[in-house]
C-alpha cells in the first residue's frame, strides 16, 4: 500500500511540484541569462519539464536534445513544445550513461539537475565525454550556503526534502563537482535566493570549459 502511495506521488503529483517550484520568477531570471548562450547541437541534461525552452535562441542553435530519466517529466515537456522554433529530440535516458556519441555536442546545458542525479561526478564526466574539443557546458544549480546556520539547516532538511523534491540535495556544492570533473569555470554569476525560498541557499550560473 505504501510503495503505490509513493508510486501515484512520483508519477502524478511531484513532477507538477517540481514544475511549479522551478517556474518561480527568481529561477527564470538566471535562466534568461544564461540560456541564450547555448549555440550549436545544443544537449541539455535534466532536461525537465522543459523550462528553459523560451529562453533558447532559435539563430544559435541547430538543434536541441533534451535528455531526462522520467517519462512523467518529458510527458509535461511535449505538451510545450508547440511553436518553439528549434528542432528538438527527447531522450529518456541518465545523465550518467548519455545516449549520445563522444564529441558530438557545441553545448551541454544542465540546470538544476546535479542535485538530484544519483551519480553527478559521473554525469559531468559524461558532459565531458560528448562535448567537443571546443564545446562548453552552460550551468545553473543551487548549492549549500555558506551561512552557517543555512548549511546546517540543509542538512536537517536533506532527507524529507528529497522525497519530496525527486531526490534533490540541498547540501551539494555543484561549482566544486564541475571543476572536480576537470572543467574550467570560466564566467559565473551568484545570488541568494529569496526568503520563501531560503532552503536551497544559493543559486550559481555560468559557463565551463573542458580542461
Amino acid at each position: 500500500m505504501c510503495s503505490r502511495r509513493a508510486t501515484f506521488y512520483q508519477n502524478r503529483i511531484m513532477p507538477y511540484f517540481i514544475h511549479g517550484g522551478c517556474s518561480m520568477p527568481t529561477f527564470a531570471r538566471m535562466r534568461e541569462r544564461i540560456i541564450p548562450k547555448a549555440h550549436g547541437l545544443v544537449a541539455e541534461i535534466g532536461f525537465g519539464s522543459g523550462l528553459n525552452l523560451p529562453y533558447y535562441d532559435p539563430d544559435k542553435v541547430s538543434r536541441l536534445i533534451g535528455i531526462d530519466p522520467d517519462p512523467a517529466m518529458l510527458g509535461i515537456a511535449r505538451k510545450r513544445l508547440a511553436g518553439v522554433r528549434v528542432e528538438i529530440e527527447l531522450l529518456e535516458g541518465r545523465a550518467e550513461a548519455l545516449p549520445l556519441p563522444e564529441e558530438s555536442v557545441d553545448t551541454a546545458v544542465v540546470t538544476y539537475a546535479l542535485c538530484t542525479i544519483p551519480d553527478p561526478g559521473c554525469a559531468l564526466r559524461e558532459i565531458r565525454r560528448i562535448l567537443k574539443p571546443r564545446g562548453r557546458l552552460l550551468f545553473i544549480e543551487h548549492e549549500r550556503s555558506t551561512d552557517p546556520w543555512r548549511s546546517r539547516w540543509q542538512e536537517r532538511l536533506n532527507g524529507l526534502w528529497g522525497q519530496l523534491a525527486g531526490g534533490c540535495h540541498l547540501n551539494r556544492a555543484p561549482q566544486r563537482l564541475i571543476e572536480e570533473a576537470g572543467f574550467v569555470i570560466r564566467a559565473r554569476e551568484q545570488e541568494r535566493f529569496p526568503l520563501h525560498l531560503w532552503q536551497l541557499g544559493t543559486q550559481s550560473g555560468g559557463e565551463a570549459l573542458p580542461a
